[in-house]
């Protein structure tokens, strides 16, 4: 499994952005995907989880209400949609997976088995 983030930049606050995360590799089994951010001098935390059919969802608090996940089937592209940006959002942006079929999207980072590189959301004040 591989992963390819994509779509981060400078944004003044109040702007948007969409990230981009593609999927390859899969073999007949289902993921989930899961975005994660981390600030400087900070600990890698959850943004958001979607689940391989896109049906459902779960985000920190952080970002519900300004954030959305969605997907692309055709392009096997996963979004997040990032609105109301705050100066508290600048942090590189992670997309990650790990296998399953159903249940909790969890949002603990240890338990996401596959990786992107990161991309670099700055906010600006």
């Amino acid at each position: 499994v591989q992963l390819q983030a994509s779509g981060g930049g400078l944004v003044q606050a109040g702007g948007s952005l969409r990230l981009s995360c593609v999927f390859s590799g899969r073999a007949y089994v289902n993921y989930a995907v899961g975005w994660f951010r981390q600030a400087p001098g900070k600990e890698r935390e959850f943004v958001a989880a979607i689940s391989w059919g896109g049906g459902r969802t779960n985000y920190a608090d952080s970002v519900k209400g300004r954030f959305a996940l969605s997907r692309d089937n055709a392009k096997n592209t996963f979004y997040l949609q990032m609105n109301s940006l705050q100066a508290e959002d600048t942090a590189v942006y992670y997309c990650a997976a790990r296998r399953q079929n159903g249940g909790v999207l969890v949002d603990e980072t240890r338990r996401y088995d596959f990786w992107g590189q990161g991309t670099q959301v700055t906010v600006s004040s």
